[in-house]
């Protein structure tokens, strides 16, 4: 499968694909009016980040208890009743006069519940296309996660500039509630990958069995430690500047729409793994300028450039397929994704904590350097072990989602 054009004429990837827009522009929309809200109540950096990114600490937990479930439950009725509970969510916090701690309370419960989502949906896509169509698949949902979150940041910065951050939250309900009757719709019935049933033992026996290889242990190691560090950065962008938030947002969005379509559609497949560690430098050096505290145009210049390196994902989680047996892509798509989510939320918090004590500006630079550290030491350790996957300058070609903003 090498175009565009015959990725759509595939059965079911069309409304696949409209399912993903909605619920994209739905976590988008609320992360922004969420945090804005927290922050206007609490004028706290660290609340504010954790309020956009904290559904995510709590993938962790859906990683520990709950993965099992992403190959051995049937997708199309998982991935909708995991959007209507999401709507639910999302209405709630739209409630008037909602405090703090029930804000973080659902906030909480909407991430364990999406937890499962990673999995569910990207070994769904495994079966919807060919082996030799996922990475394209892959890249035009990361592009479309790029060009759903510039047109979201944009449309929710101009709503807070007229409407209720409560008003925003209602408006991704609608969008949850959208994402839920397409799938419910456009997708066919399908039986479980896997035989059994889902339960806490077979999840932490499969962990463990997905972890005990050392090359896909780094792999996902590459997959979620730089990328997290970085969503560290972008969710101070609304204490750095509230004002400029969504322009921030946007540029960041842009940026990896650009380094999807790159690395996706452009970049030979034998040059791919090449690119990892570069793209990966990339993904956090240009965040570096926030030492000077830079105005608007630069910052959201440094935010774009730094986003295209979010393209080394396709390489990584293309990799991570190719070394899982398939009956278990849907479980380690899952705890790929889940582990992304998680170093966001946890990354977000440290963020915050940093910004809380410091500045915005020098916990972004702060996040930005760690960053590099990890990525510097993990082509390192990919070297010295014979070679990681997605982490070292040659080898085997390798292969990602929209969890928070980049799984």
């Amino acid at each position: 499968m090498r175009s565009y054009r015959e990725l759509f004429r595939t059965p079911e990837f069309t409304p696949f694909f409209v399912s993903a827009a909605a619920r994209t522009a739905a976590q988008t929309i609320s992360g922004l009016a969420l945090g804005t809200l927290v922050y206007r109540a609490t004028d706290s950096p660290l609340l504010s980040a954790v309020s956009m990114f904290g559904p995510q600490l709590a993938q962790m937990l859906g990683a520990t208890f709950l993965m099992s479930g992403a190959d051995r439950l049937p997708p199309r009725s998982t991935l909708t009743g995991i959007q209507f509970a999401t709507a639910a969510g999302t209405a709630l916090l739209a409630l008037p006069g909602l405090p703090i701690g029930a804000v973080f309370a659902v906030v909480f419960v909407q991430g364990l519940i999406a937890s499962l989502g990673g999995g569910v949906r990207w070994g769904l896509l495994n079966e919807i296309l060919t082996k030799d169509g996922y990475l394209l698949g892959r890249s035009v949902f990361n592009m479309l996660t790029g060009l759903t979150q510039v047109a979201g940041y944009a449309t929710g910065g101009a709503l807070l500039a007229f409407v209720s951050p409560r008003t925003c939250l209602l408006l991704a309900t609608a969008l949850s509630l959208l994402s839920a009757v397409v799938t419910r719709l456009g997708l066919t019935a399908r039986p479980p990958r896997a035989s059994g049933r889902p339960s806490v033992a077979e999840t932490w026996r499969t962990n463990a069995l997905l972890w005990s290889s050392r090359p896909r242990r780094l792999t996902l190691l590459g997959l979620w430690l730089p990328n997290g560090l970085v969503v560290g950065c972008e969710s101070l962008f609304v204490s750095y500047d509230p004002g400029a938030a969504g322009a921030l947002y946007a540029s960041a969005a842009l940026g990896m729409f650009v380094g999807d379509v790159t690395v996706g559609r452009l970049v030979p497949p034998a040059l791919r793994p090449r690119l990892a560690v570069p793209l990966l430098l990339l993904l956090a050096t240009p965040y570096l300028v926030f030492a000077l505290h830079p105005g608007v145009p630069l910052s959201a210049a440094a935010a774009a450039l730094a986003s295209v390196g979010f393209g080394a994902s396709l390489v990584q989680q293309e990799r991570l397929i190719a070394l899982t047996p398939d009956h278990l892509t849907g479980h380690v798509l899952g705890l790929q994704s889940s582990g992304t989510m998680t170093l966001q939320g946890v990354s977000a918090a440290l963020a915050g904590t940093v910004a809380q004590v410091t500045s915005p500006g020098v916990a972004v630079t702060v996040m930005a350097g760690t960053s590099v550290a990890v990525t510097v030491m993990l082509a390192w350790a990919g070297r010295s072990g014979g070679g990681v996957p997605g982490l070292r300058a040659g080898g085997a070609a390798g292969r990602a989602e929209p969890a928070g903003r980049r799984t």
